[in-house]
């Protein structure tokens, strides 16, 4: 009778590797909770004492509380979420598939700049686009962390590319024979099969903005306006001394939505990732 599980040094050697690296990611996390549920006497204890010795479940709505501005911070960021992710998917769509699809002089090489973007990095350009918001009023207000993204992003038009390269065809001469043009072609025939990539462009675009700092940081001027990562360095240097307790209750809950979202989207994120080929 053969064994049911026969484990090889290699695959042994991958599994340990794997969870000394699966513990070295939760092990901040753990912590987070861990200390989002202690009082606030135990939360610089030395040694560190992991298990609190009672569970304090107030300290999330007493977070909520002290940071005051704590659901505006969250409608901000999520109204911001979802502008960026709107913008993205247009502006990045758009753009790959003129790219990808269509036959044009110098389409190539302008691929070729638009890639050469992304080594630029946003330090070397943030004085400059600070000034051109500044021009235009918009500092103070939301409009720099959302309009710019309705104008593409490379990283986003690569990936979008990439998967239209690898879609057949004869789909599209189809449509087309049957009197489709491209807007047409476009959103009944290559938007329906791109479901996947758009699902992680949309993903990256969310977890860019919900997490961004410095763009909130530099162009946000009242509190009011803040997002929750933005909200979440204020309410620490507001504080005298820092509540531990508060802050890792306040970052438990900003972290949340993020696992929570990738959990309902990790089998048709990794589909989308696995079907963005390489094709030139």
């Amino acid at each position: 009778m053969k064994p049911f599980f026969r484990l090889s040094w290699g695959n042994l050697l991958r599994v340990i590797l794997l969870t000394f690296l699966a513990v070295a990611f939760l092990a901040p996390m753990a912590w987070m909770l861990s200390t989002s549920l202690k009082p606030l006497s135990e939360t610089m204890t030395v040694p560190p004492q992991w298990i609190p010795s009672s569970i304090q479940w107030h300290n999330y709505p007493d977070a909520i509380q002290a940071m005051g501005y704590f659901w505006r911070y969250t409608g901000n960021s999520l109204l911001l979420c979802l502008l960026t992710v709107a913008g993205t998917l247009v502006s990045s769509t758009l753009a790959a598939y003129g790219f990808a699809r269509l036959e044009w002089p110098g389409r190539n090489r302008l691929f070729s700049l638009c890639l050469a973007t992304m080594m630029i990095p946003f330090p070397a350009i943030m004085v400059p686009i600070y000034g051109l918001f500044k021009n235009l009023g918009w500092i103070g207000t939301l409009q720099p962390l959302w309009v710019p993204t309705f104008f593409a992003s490379a990283f986003h038009v690569f990936l979008l590319r990439q998967f239209f390269l690898s879609l057949p065809r004869d789909t599209a001469e189809a449509a087309r024979i049957d009197g489709c043009n491209e807007w047409q072609i476009l959103w009944y025939t290559v938007l329906p099969m791109a479901k996947p990539v758009l699902l992680v462009v949309a993903v990256f675009q969310f977890l860019a903005t919900w997490n961004d700092f410095l763009g909130p940081l530099i162009y946000l001027t009242d509190q009011r306006t803040f997002t929750l990562a933005l909200g979440l360095q204020s309410f620490q240097s507001q504080q005298g001394g820092t509540a531990w307790h508060h802050l890792m209750a306040a970052s438990t809950l900003v972290v949340l939505p993020v696992i929570v979202l990738f959990f309902f989207t990790q089998k048709t994120f990794i589909q989308g990732i696995a079907t963005t080929g390489s094709k030139n």
